[in-house]
């Protein structure tokens, strides 16, 4: 998940003064607030086309993130001599591996969980519920126990659904349905790994199970006892992971490169078929719904939506290569919404505002180039979470007016 920290700013400001004159309403339609944005009989074709637009633009980053590892990231991985890739060995691989589990676990702590309730305690609790991500479909709690299920899949070298803590990779282990070529096994059988190991997988399931405990929706319980154990957990998981990285680098009796094979074959290039797979099966939704708006194609739409999330989000554990290289995740999942860009996209039409070309380059907070800058704005008003919004609200599916 990018965070768009310029509109984040500019949002809360424009939360702030939510109510505004009748003057002020006569002289700009433009809602203040993205929430009071609703489909009706004026806006249903502008809605439409702006859906089908979002999901189309989701459909080919999803596809191009796909054929990019299928077609030659996954090749330099698991090849790690520093030609196509930056990656110079197999243990490097693994290295990297893990920091992307550190990575989404720190996130999902101090972040998508972190974030909203710090703010909440600190008395601003409009802006709060503003920062919680996926909260239009009460789906942020799914997503993220799927952020963490990716951490799960990366250290198993498979993908499991469910509670990890009910996940008995030991039988599954003796069953012979576990790979013996994951991180979890390799370090299961060496001794000096061994306890630094089954620490993560605990942690794991800590931390899934009590972001499960979050009383639902989130975005109603920010300052829950239940959303502060979860930071506690997700915290002690990103320890945990970092205790057991340094003790990889330290050891150098394991071959690393059957698991780099088993991570690549089994977990990445799967998750983002699974995802080209589902956005197009999102978009043909939204398809049919912009031909015939109705409650029915309003509501496939979203069950579309939410199972389009399950592959980006147990994606996040790996977001190097392609995704991070070609801006991949911003555009697909940025956040914080740009309501007023919304709201006067809907406005004007211009769909290629939502498009941007040549070589990705991130916003530098301090120095930021007009380049970045309009890539950035592209990305913020495309993606899941603005696709989200037009087929959401209060968790449930938008309706025809």
């Amino acid at each position: 998940m990018k965070k768009n920290i310029f509109l984040l700013g500019a949002i809360a400001l424009t939360l702030g003064f939510a109510s505004c004159s009748k003057d002020d309403d006569a002289k700009d339609e433009t809602p203040v607030n993205a929430q009071d944005l609703d489909y009706t009989s004026s806006n249903a074709d502008a809605w439409g086309n702006y859906a089908a637009n979002t999901a189309l633009l989701l459909q080919t980053d999803a596809n191009t993130l796909y054929n990019k590892w299928k077609d030659g990231f996954a090749a330099g991985f698991k090849e790690h001599n520093g030609t196509s890739t930056s990656y110079t060995s197999a243990k490097n691989c693994v290295e990297q591996m893990i920091d992307g589990c550190i990575d989404i676990a720190n996130e999902v702590g101090e972040s998508k969980i972190g974030e909203p309730y710090n703010t909440y305690k600190s008395g601003d609790t409009e802006a709060a519920l503003y920062s919680v991500e996926s909260w239009y479909s009460w789906h942020s709690r799914d997503d993220y126990k799927n952020n963490i299920l990716s951490v799960a899949n990366s250290i198993l070298g498979q993908r499991i659904e469910g509670a990890p803590s009910q996940y008995d990779y030991a039988s599954a282990l003796t069953a012979g349905t576990l790979t013996q070529n994951s991180i979890m096994v390799n370090c299961a059988k060496n001794a000096s790994l061994r306890a630094k190991a089954i620490a993560v997988w605990q942690n794991i399931g800590a931390a899934w199970d009590a972001i499960d405990a979050i009383p639902q929706p989130f975005r109603n319980n920010i300052n829950s006892t239940q959303a502060s154990a979860a930071m506690t957990a997700c915290a002690t998981l990103v320890d945990a992971l970092e205790a057991l990285k340094t003790a990889i680098n330290e050891d150098n009796t394991i071959d690393w490169d059957p698991t780099v094979t088993q991570f690549v074959d089994v977990v990445a290039v799967p998750t983002y078929k699974d995802l080209a797979a589902k956005n197009t099966a999102l978009y043909n939704a939204v398809y049919a719904f912009q031909k015939n708006p109705s409650n029915s194609t309003f509501e496939a739409a979203c069950e579309a939506w939410l199972a389009s999330r399950v592959p980006w989000e147990t994606s996040e554990a790996f977001l190097f290569g392609p995704v991070s290289e070609l801006g991949l995740d911003p555009n697909m999942d940025s956040w914080p919404l740009d309501a007023e860009g919304i709201a006067n996209l809907l406005k004007t039409q211009q769909w290629s505002e939502m498009n941007w070309s040549g070589t990705y380059e991130e916003v530098d907070e301090d120095n930021p180039s007009d380049h970045a800058k309009a890539i950035e704005a592209a990305q913020s008003v495309r993606g899941f979470h603005t696709l989200e919004f037009l087929l959401f609200k209060n968790g449930q599916p938008r309706t025809v007016k």
